[in-house]
């Protein structure tokens, strides 16, 4: 993907290195507190909260972590991949009289604190509709490329697209309607929906894909990346991989096919409208 010199957007937050433990001396009165005798002593009330034992720290304390040349291309990376994001989808959007709003990516390391509660890094990228933002930690893009055989550029542009596709999801309203038929299904069924929803996502990463294509912005090879990195994550894959076996019904982002087929109809087509996993008799 040709993404130098390309703008980057503005819609992201560095929390990189930042712990996200809890104040053990009262919570936000212990932080008062602090501030109080950093004010009276004429100290930086940073340098108070840095002397916390971790796991005493106040959430969002940066830490002396270091960050890496090749992990500051990264950042720049996924910003690029973000503000194409932001003019497709609002391109989009407006074709279809709709007003497009900006989700904001978060960069964590190992563990993040979102609308959504705690999560680790473990889980992946994730989008939590609770505040309308993108989390990732750029280490994913290691283990992408290791573990999952799914090297390139474009593979990693597809996870950051596969996950604003859920933030357009609830700006159609389409999670807010997932979400309350899986709170009166059972388990069987809650995954059925979250596999159209996964697929959906797919689909809108597709469409992304399409138009940056038009845009004359992809290099040879850059559609199987991501092809190979939708196929790569598929839940018999990953199955297969983990446990040595398949379990259909425990699926929530469908096979390595379905995840093919759906991105590559995103792609294929570049409408929105053509992506309704819902009401497709056949995934």
């Amino acid at each position: 993907m040709r993404w130098r010199g390309e703008r980057q957007s503005t819609n992201i937050e560095d929390r990189r290195g930042m712990s996200v433990g809890r104040v053990a001396v009262g919570g936000g009165l212990g932080t008062i507190v602090i501030m109080i005798l950093a004010l009276l002593f004429g100290v930086n009330p940073q340098q108070l909260f840095e002397q916390l034992p971790s796991d005493q720290q106040q959430p969002g304390v940066q830490t002396s972590r270091p960050t890496n040349p090749e992990e500051e291309e990264l950042k720049q990376f996924v910003a690029v991949v973000l503000a194409k994001s932001e003019d497709v989808w609002t391109d989009v959007f407006r074709k279809n009289g709709r007003q497009y709003r900006e989700p904001t990516l978060v960069l964590f390391t190992d563990r993040v604190d979102s609308a959504c509660g705690m999560r680790g890094a473990a889980v992946g990228p994730f989008y939590c509709p609770g505040d309308e933002k993108v989390y990732i930690d750029l280490a994913f893009y290691e283990q992408l490329r290791r573990e999952f055989n799914s090297p390139g550029d474009f593979a990693q542009a597809y996870v950051v697209a596969h996950e604003v596709g859920h933030h357009v999801q609830k700006l159609l309203g389409i999670s807010d309607r997932v979400d309350r038929l899986s709170q009166q299904a059972d388990e069987v069924e809650a995954n059925q929906l979250s596999v159209r929803l996964e697929l959906q996502a797919d689909f809108f990463a597709g469409v992304f894909a399409r138009y940056v294509q038009n845009q004359g912005l992809l290099e040879a090879g850059d559609v199987e990346e991501a092809l190979r990195a939708a196929s790569a994550v598929g839940d018999d894959q990953i199955q297969r991989r983990t446990a040595g076996y398949v379990v259909p019904d425990s699926f929530t982002h469908g096979t390595s096919e379905q995840r093919l087929r759906w991105f590559k109809r995103g792609y294929d087509t570049g409408d929105m409208r053509q992506g309704d996993t819902f009401g497709a008799r056949s995934l």
